[in-house]
């Protein structure tokens, strides 16, 4: 089977390492890829939003099936375009893909069919905003109601932190028109956690559970990034909270999706907070996580080629999924002055000298191959060293070994990834 994956980053870089070590994938094409996902597949440089430009590709390729990446061509109807064309493809459509894309579509439907949430208020108005934060105080979070690459959600602890939070998305348009109107939600106590589940529209099979790292500093300081790592199982999501997650949320999910006449195909990440009384969900994507796939897929004993046929075929309740039962952990390595401005091309030196370490993947991000075929930095976040273990200590212990080997100018990474599910543990 020739498979084409769409993306550039370390989620698609670990797509195509799973697709790599089945038997059932002859070929795999990358669209636009990265140096690392070139070394397993073709890479083409095409557009992930030029529709025509990539079916032309997959009809010319006679490729069998085409498994999308990132959020955006979701949201754009990358999926109803192939279907209109009768090409496989995995993602949920445009309608479904609303419940990443908005925000407040999101929000409203969990409200809706009793998905467990924070309250919230919807503005287009940014002084009415205002004087809700006068009304309601604080702490609270502003969230912008479209996409964002994972930073419109900001927590604001004062009043002038939320002014100028609103002023920020509202005012100065700092996402464009994804800020065109906010929410404001309470601000929910509790420990964060990951939990993706496989879904056809009937049934949902959630995976097993993480943790990812948003801040950019250890102990959870700086500013918010698309991650800085990530490591499963979480020992927050215990046997108890994953139960009471696969009825209180999954469930009602499918409830909500066939009461709308939305037909789901795909991936569903919810975004959960821990609370004393339960799990409350802080968002829905509708598409693996970054770097969350890094650590589950990692973990995945089943062909996830056999997954991905299921959903689409909506065979999933015929299905069992197995897990290997250890840990997994990566921890991103990004360019210095990240999520703000940062240099490009530095010379990454050492990799060569982890691929042969057992239970060791260096899933790349940012990578490119220079003029003179050397490896070096292309975007924020570069590499996700990533490894197992027969527990959460060992797994940790077996990623920073291997980082120490890595070496590019101004390298960043946390040295406390994973620390939180030690202390539970």
């Amino acid at each position: 089977m020739k498979v084409l994956v769409i993306g550039s980053g370390g989620r698609e870089h670990a797509f195509v390492w799973k697709l790599n070590n089945s038997k059932k994938v002859s070929n795999i094409l990358c669209v636009p890829g990265n140096a690392g996902m070139s070394e397993m597949g073709v890479c083409v440089d095409i557009g992930i939003l030029d529709f025509p430009g990539l079916v032309k590709l997959v009809k010319e390729n006679n490729v069998d099936l085409t498994i999308v990446g990132p959020e955006v061509p979701l949201v754009s109807g990358i999926v109803d375009y192939f279907q209109n064309e009768g090409l496989a493809i995995f993602g949920p459509n445009k309608k479904a893909a609303q419940l990443e894309g908005s925000k407040i579509f999101a929000k409203e439907f969990m409200s809706k069919y009793n998905i467990p949430t924070a309250r919230f208020d919807v503005f287009d108005d940014p002084q009415e905003a205002k004087k809700c934060v006068e009304k309601v105080g604080v702490p609270l979070v502003v969230k912008a109601d479209g996409l964002a690459g994972g930073k419109g959600v900001i927590i604001c602890k004062t009043k002038p932190e939320a002014i100028a939070a609103i002023d920020m998305i509202m005012v100065e348009r700092k996402f464009g028109s994804a800020g065109d109107k906010i929410i404001i939600e309470e601000m929910v106590v509790g420990e964060e956690a990951s939990l993706m589940a496989f879904c056809d529209g009937e049934t949902v099979l959630p995976m097993i559970s993480s943790q990812d790292h948003k801040r950019v500093f250890d102990g959870d300081e700086g500013t918010n990034t698309g991650g800085m790592g990530a490591y499963a199982p979480a020992p927050v999501i215990t046997e108890e909270i994953y139960e009471q997650t696969k009825k209180e949320v999954f469930e009602n999910f499918i409830i909500g999706l066939k009461k709308e006449g939305i037909e789901y195909k795909g991936v569903v990440y919810a975004g959960v907070v821990i609370t004393k009384k339960g799990p409350k969900v802080l968002e829905f994507n509708v598409r693996f996580g970054d770097p969350e796939t890094q650590v589950v897929l990692p973990l995945l004993k089943s062909d996830m080629l056999d997954i991905i046929s299921a959903v689409i075929d909506k065979k999933l309740d015929k299905l069992v999924i197995e897990w290997e039962k250890k840990s997994c952990v990566c921890v991103v390595l990004t360019s210095q002055g990240y999520p703000g401005s940062y240099e490009k091309e530095k010379e990454i030196s050492g990799l060569e000298n982890t691929k042969k370490i057992k239970d060791v993947v260096a899933f790349h991000s940012g990578t490119a191959f220079s003029s003179e075929k050397k490896l070096q930095t292309a975007g924020g976040r570069v590499l996700g060293v990533t490894a197992l273990g027969d527990s959460l200590d060992k797994a940790i212990n077996l990623t920073y070994q291997t980082i120490d080997k890595i070496k590019f100018e101004g390298m960043h990474y946390r040295k406390d990834i994973g620390a939180r599910g030690i202390k539970k543990n």
